[in-house]
């Protein structure tokens, strides 16, 4: 998988992706929202303002990789701090998701063009600096989740997983996580002035 993403001219930005690399980013993407889940129906008829101050969830998250991707905004050492935190997740923790549910839908909907393309051929995708943004995000949801599930803690622990057999059952995940992480490195490099 050697897709990079490359300037586009007036910002933006553009990367060749096969099929097989549409189909792994469109399916890690939907697991995503998958994991972050449904958000709920706007109602026509609310309060905007009230929606505005709509209460979330107080305490984190009991899977790991919800819990990455939603942390703790303070530590918990102390009871003061594990309030403000509940208080910060309470009227954070809802807009949050919803803009990482967001992110990950404009990823499915630009791929969803290609997705029935042939894995052999290749696509050019284009990005408008507002998909670029919520491409970012999405990859770095994606290789948190990932890091967390593979147990990944440190950067050191990245030579490691380069020199895993083909027999470890983890090897196709720290591939996408690696393949991953070379994908973002390249969309920062990228948008960078």
């Amino acid at each position: 998988m050697s897709g990079r993403f490359e300037p586009v001219p007036g910002g933006g930005a553009a990367v060749d992706l096969d099929g097989v690399e549409v189909s792994i980013l469109r399916s890690l993407s939907v697991q995503l929202l998958e994991l972050i889940g449904p958000g709920e129906e706007p109602d026509a008829d609310a309060d905007p303002l009230a929606a505005l101050f709509a209460e979330g969830p107080s305490e984190p998250p009991s899977d790991p990789a919800l819990r990455r991707l939603f942390p703790d905004a303070y530590g918990d050492d102390t009871e003061e701090l594990r309030s403000a935190a509940a208080d910060f997740r309470r009227f954070t923790e809802n807009d949050l998701r919803a803009r990482k549910r967001e992110d990950a839908l404009t990823v499915v909907r630009a791929l969803d063009g290609f997705a029935a393309g042939d894995p052999e051929e290749t696509a050019l995708l284009k990005l408008t600096p507002d998909e670029c943004r919520a491409w970012l995000g999405t990859l770095n949801d994606l290789r948190l989740t990932i890091a967390t599930r593979l147990e990944i803690t440190e950067d050191e622990e990245s030579e490691r997983l380069y020199r895993l057999p083909d027999s470890d059952p983890r090897k196709p995940m720290v591939m996408a996580y690696l393949w991953l992480g070379a994908l973002q490195e390249s969309l920062v490099e990228t948008l960078l002035p």
